[in-house]
């Protein structure tokens, strides 16, 4: 049987099991069943956890409703699995998706939506503009204007002020920076900045100690918090912040940081079910406006395949 055939067998037979459960969920048979199946390897231990995973408030939601109706022996299929269950997790489960972005958003002075961008001007007259599913915090104090980059990606357009530096903080990376203007992103644990005109110094939060880099007009740094590798390039300048317009430039990135990228214009969630394809690197142009071609362009240099299971739910195998 091919790697392919595998995957897609292995990623059924989950669901399966999953149906299964929520049409009788106090079954002991289906429990044991369960058991015997993620306990043949660590494979099907991993796609359990990917699937499950995905399922974890349509589980919930199903399991409701099948008590509910239980008495009109309402029984759960795959296509009501899939696109009942799965339309209920992208409407209804909405807040409990968003509890951690719900914390991180208390925090923000700016936030965006999945597929928004928005160009906002900040108190200093400096602008940012905020990707989809973004959030930024400020503060700014008479010795220095702070940007603290919750979640997602920005570009900012800085006005300058040499007794104020512009420091923009991420996960990863702290930038400093007077007057320029350069793009920044914070993504499955890979920060990087591209610098469009002037200069920028950036350090590892991981060092702040040490001396930071210098990336001027036309230059890139990314730092992997995972890993604390870090790697650096050139760019057309033109290209940096071309999301903005819906096209993403990348060259060198992690796939997963790639794809983390994607999903905010994306409907539903990704769910890669080998590591691996995430951790390749790849470069290329890719178009926002169609993110389901996109999304097939980044992983097939890693020998994936896109498979849409739903509208709520996106699935990356090997091929």
């Amino acid at each position: 049987m091919s790697e392919k055939s595998g995957a897609e067998r292995l990623l059924d037979e989950a669901i399966d099991l999953i149906i299964r459960l929520q049409n009788d969920p106090d079954n002991p048979v289906a429990q044991s069943m369960i058991k015997g199946w993620r306990a043949r390897s660590s494979r099907h231990e991993q796609i359990w956890q990917k699937v499950s995973g995905a399922h974890g408030m349509t589980g919930q939601i199903l399991t409701d409703r099948d008590r509910a109706e239980r008495t009109e022996k309402a029984k759960i299929t795959r296509r009501k699995l899939l696109l009942g269950g799965l339309a209920g997790l992208g409407a209804a489960g909405t807040a409990a998706l968003t509890v951690p972005q719900a914390i991180t958003w208390a925090r923000a002075d700016h936030v965006t939506p999945k597929g928004e961008v928005r160009r906002v001007m900040l108190a200093d007259a400096s602008y940012s503009t905020l990707g989809p599913e973004s959030a930024i915090a400020l503060r700014f104090h008479d010795r220095d204007r702070r940007i603290e980059l919750l979640e997602g990606m920005a570009y900012f357009e800085v006005a300058p002020d040499v007794a104020r530096p512009f420091i923009v903080e991420t996960r990863g990376l702290t930038i400093r920076a007077l007057g320029t203007t350069f793009d920044v992103s914070d993504d499955a644990d890979c920060s990087t900045v591209c610098v469009a005109s002037g200069v920028v110094e950036a350090q590892p939060r991981a060092n702040l100690t040490g001396a930071g880099f210098r990336v001027a007009a036309g230059e890139w740094l990314t730092f992997d918090s995972d890993t604390n590798g870090m790697d650096r390039g050139t760019r057309d300048v033109e290209q940096i912040g071309s999301w903005r317009g819906g096209l993403l430039v990348a060259e060198r990135e992690p796939i997963s940081a790639l794809l983390a990228r994607i999903a905010r214009w994306h409907p539903g969630r990704i769910v890669v079910l080998d590591p691996r394809i995430g951790r390749e690197k790849v470069s290329g142009l890719y178009d926002l406006k169609n993110p389901e071609a996109a999304l097939a362009a980044i992983v097939h240099p890693a020998g994936a395949r896109v498979r849409h299971v739903s509208s709520y739910l996106t699935v990356i195998s090997p091929i």
